[in-house]
């Protein structure tokens, strides 16, 4: 009883939308003050090139996109959504601490590769949980709603690696060891916290089982706007390859670990603040219309920090960057919502995840490449993987111009 007081306080909310959103506010509060400083780790501390910085995150993308679309699968099949979201945050929380002992890239590559496991795992069910929790005309609101407390979560995790680096090393240039495995310490706390609050607080909410036997990788039975909707995803995200470069870029234009992490910080407080209001926005006026708004923005950023020429110029770019993830990111996933049946929206979100999530692998694989190049082959520079991102992201959003909106009731009822 006491339990659920906590959870559900008075209001328009089901208690899962309370409880998935303190839940992902806890994990980013110990997921931000990891790995935002994950490559900075890599290219100052173990001295990774960025083709090594972009494999490590292209292939733990990767690998871990297959489980989503898994365990969305299996979520559909079983009817119901918790215990697979809750193994999933369990697997991250268990492969944080293993980033103390890492000496060299292949043992990062192992640790990202479990945490992405464990991500991988819990994603579809928790979107599934979260789609199903709520009424169609408050679905963008709840998905707003839901990624705000998860991007205010990256802020607080952000100022408390901020704190505990001008502690240890002040305001050095470059991050070093012994303060990277203090922040890998302190990030347990919440990432356990995170594990108890879902594992209490959500209820299963029970729908109709698939009838699908196999997780076979079919689209077949799904509206046909929606498979539109995936290679359009796919080509964009081609283009959007890892954060980490946008760290490196930050870096490379003069800002200190310490500037980062500032930076860092503003992009995820406009986030929070941009999400929700996006959200209630995209009930009103559709989802489309803002989705089409914010890719657009997010090519006019990508190409800004293509021609950045100094740090305090990257951290108006990034803040800019926040203003793209809040129209777009909980908007993307409630258009999925609208597209597909309550009984095969866990195998959708787990398709939508696996398309991006496997296409991260080749995007961030060729900005590493753009980046540094390979071998005799000269790379491009830093500008190129930015420029490159620019051009898709405007082309996808002529795509996505074609695309018709579905009416948010038509699978209601």
């Amino acid at each position: 009883m006491e339990t659920d007081t906590i959870l559900k306080p008075k209001s328009r909310f089901s208690r899962n939308v309370w409880a998935v959103t303190i839940t992902s506010f806890l994990t980013d509060i110990s997921s931000e003050m990891l790995f935002n400083l994950l490559p900075l780790f890599l290219f100052n501390v173990l001295g990774a090139r960025t083709t090594i910085i972009g494999l490590i995150e292209g292939v733990a993308e990767t690998t871990a996109s297959l489980l989503k679309i898994l365990s969305g699968w299996f979520s559909d099949r079983l009817g119901s959504r918790k215990g697979l979201a809750l193994s999933g945050y369990g697997l991250s929380a268990l492969a944080k601490p293993f980033l103390y002992f890492a000496t060299t890239w292949g043992w990062v590559l192992g640790v990202r590769f479990a945490d992405r496991a464990g991500k991988g795992l819990r994603t579809a069910p928790r979107d599934a949980l979260l789609a199903d929790s709520v009424s169609e005309k408050q679905r963008g609101l709840a998905f707003g709603f839901h990624r705000a407390g998860d991007t205010a979560g990256a802020v607080v995790g952000l100022l408390a690696a901020l704190g505990t680096l001008l502690f240890i090393q002040g305001d050095e240039e470059l991050l070093n060891r012994d303060a990277f495995q203090v922040i890998v310490l302190l990030s347990l706390i919440p990432a356990l916290l995170a594990v108890f609050v879902l594992a209490l607080g959500a209820k299963e909410v029970k729908v109709t089982r698939s009838s699908t036997d196999l997780p076979r990788i079919t689209l077949t039975g799904l509206d046909k706007r929606f498979r539109f909707f995936l290679v359009i995803m796919i080509l964009f995200t081609l283009g959007n390859s890892s954060d980490a470069f946008l760290i490196l870029r930050a870096q490379n234009v003069g800002l200190s670990v310490v500037g980062i992490l500032g930076m860092m910080i503003t992009f995820n407080l406009v986030y929070a603040v941009v999400s929700g209001p996006a959200g209630a926005l995209s009930d009103r006026i559709g989802r489309r219309r803002l989705l089409v708004a914010g890719w657009l923005f997010y090519g006019l950023v990508y190409l800004g920090f293509a021609y950045v020429r100094n740090g305090w110029q990257a951290w108006i770019l990034m803040a800019a960057y926040g203003l793209y993830y809040g129209m777009t990111e909980g908007v993307a996933k409630a258009f999925v919502a609208d597209m597909v049946r309550s009984e095969r929206r866990g195998i959708a979100y787990g398709a939508y995840h696996a398309a991006i999530g496997v296409t991260a692998f080749p995007a961030s694989l060729i900005a590493g490449v753009l980046w540094q190049g390979i071998g005799s082959w000269a790379g491009f520079g830093p500008s190129a993987p930015f420029l490159f991102g620019a051009i898709l992201a405007l082309i996808a959003t002529g795509l996505l111009l074609r695309l018709s909106s579905p009416p948010i009731d038509r699978f209601e009822g």
